[in-house]
């Protein structure tokens, strides 16, 4: 984007449009409340994974009228034609079809990119995006390895391009109220944060036979830098979270979001050992690798961080399927994506006797509007002022989450407590350094931070 056109845009409004949801917003509604605007307001666009967040991550987008999406970008041709006919509900004129992102980074028009892809891409993706000049939303977590996420972090930090992660919720006002109200001190010391998310809409995945790929997918081209194998429904499309080779299951799913705002609350990055311990114990004849059900301990000089994921069931803690506890002397908070609310102690009087509150209640504080919107919003803004500063999800909330999440897989894989160096930036345990590298094929190679 030329200098000139920047600073027409950055003077420009941004209309948001609605508020609902973006997963649930019906995209017919686009073409009725977009306003035109003139060719040196657009901002052009690509996306690059066209399925599942990246598409939500574009209707969320094209609520800003500025916004213009010119090329869609995605392995499985079955998935563009779907995509554009959806577009075209709501009056957006067909974008460019493109199966490899390489050649969708050459389009000089595009002035950013959406990263929706499996998480064992988004590290070539977003360092050749940077090296293409283009500013970048990435969905979360930010990598597939510990080492990919200190790649990224070094080289966005040594760019100059606006880097927003998908963490959303920290541009959701109700979180932000609850981390404001955890860092005044009215819990008093807070000892434990909780991160947790049952999940109890996850079936068994099925043993399903190897098989061709379908008719308009270059499965070679989605499997990039993992190993070579068959194709298999099962490691295809949302199932891909369930595999190493990809993914890393819900600790890095969910618990990206939720242990971000742990950390958030607790003023809090690396911690000083990890133990994790669970396994397969809700469907361990099923075809997926992830552990689906586990616990893990994140220790600090001063708290703990403990994780718990659980499939199959809904029954966590404060009757919540998901969310953050900060339990403080004086009461604990409790936050999920509906709202929060402060649980008090009680003060001992005696057994038998009424506990006297040492703070006072707080009743549910109810969410309000949509983080996601608010989220793009926010990046779209820090794009037209081209200041990376004015970010609520920058490269480091991104790598801080997402290096917490890995540590917890690390230590269930090598079955140990597992202590960090933060000087040396490797753990104390050989297996466990060994588990924390990327490790690519097919020709890929990893980039260099």
């Amino acid at each position: 984007m030329s200098t000139n056109r920047r600073k027409f845009i950055k003077n420009s409004s941004l209309f948001l449009l609605g508020s609902s949801a973006s997963f649930l917003f019906p995209i017919e509604l686009l073409a009725s409340m977009r306003k035109k605007v003139g060719p040196n307001d657009r901002i052009n666009m690509g996306l690059i994974g066209c399925n599942g967040m990246g598409f939500s991550n574009l209707l969320s987008l094209l609520k800003i009228n500025e916004v213009n999406i010119i090329a869609l970008c995605d392995i499985d041709e079955n998935v563009l034609s779907r995509r554009t006919s959806e577009l075209e509900k709501a009056g957006v004129k067909k974008p460019d079809w493109y199966t490899d992102y390489r050649k969708l980074l050459d389009n000089k028009d595009i002035d950013f990119v959406v990263i929706g892809t499996p998480d064992h891409w988004h590290c070539l993706q977003l360092t050749d995006a940077l090296s293409a000049g283009k500013d970048v939303y990435c969905e979360k977590p930010i990598a597939n390895s510990m080492q990919e996420c200190e790649i990224m972090l070094n080289l966005v930090q040594k760019s100059n391009r606006i880097v927003q992660i998908g963490q959303w919720q920290r541009s959701q006002p109700h979180f932000v109220d609850a981390i404001n109200f955890v860092h005044s001190g009215q819990l008093g010391e807070i000892r434990l944060a909780k991160a947790w998310a049952y999940q109890g809409w996850m079936k068994p995945v099925p043993i399903l036979a190897d098989e061709n790929a379908p008719s308009g997918v270059d499965y070679k081209m989605w499997l990039g830098p993992a190993p070579e194998r068959s194709f298999n429904q099962n490691r295809f499309h949302f199932n891909f979270r369930w595999f190493w080779d990809y993914a890393g299951g819900l600790m890095t799913d969910w618990g990206v979001h939720l242990i971000d705002y742990a950390l958030y609350g607790m003023k809090a990055g690396t911690p000083k050992s990890v133990m994790a311990l669970g396994g397969k114990f809700a469907y361990p004849d099923d075809a997926s690798e992830t552990p689906d059900s586990l616990q893990a301990v994140f220790e600090y000089d001063d708290f703990s961080i403990l994780w718990e994921h659980a499939t199959g069931i809904d029954g966590g803690n404060y009757g919540r399927n998901h969310g953050i506890a900060f339990i403080g002397n004086n009461g604990t908070l409790v936050l999920d994506r509906q709202g929060w609310e402060v649980i008090p102690e009680k003060e001992f009087q005696g057994w038998g006797k009424e506990g006297i509150p040492r703070m006072e209640a707080l009743p549910l504080q109810q969410n309000q509007g949509s983080g996601l919107d608010l989220h793009t919003k926010n990046f779209i803004e820090a794009v037209k002022a081209g200041d990376p500063k004015n970010l609520n999800a920058p490269i480091k909330v991104g790598y801080d989450a997402a290096m917490v999440s890995h540590m917890g897989n690390v230590a269930y894989k090598s079955g140990n407590r597992i202590y960090w160096d933060e000087n040396r930036a490797q753990f104390t345990d050989d297996e466990a350094n060994k588990i924390m590298m990327a490790s690519y094929h097919n020709g890929w190679e990893l980039p260099k931070g």
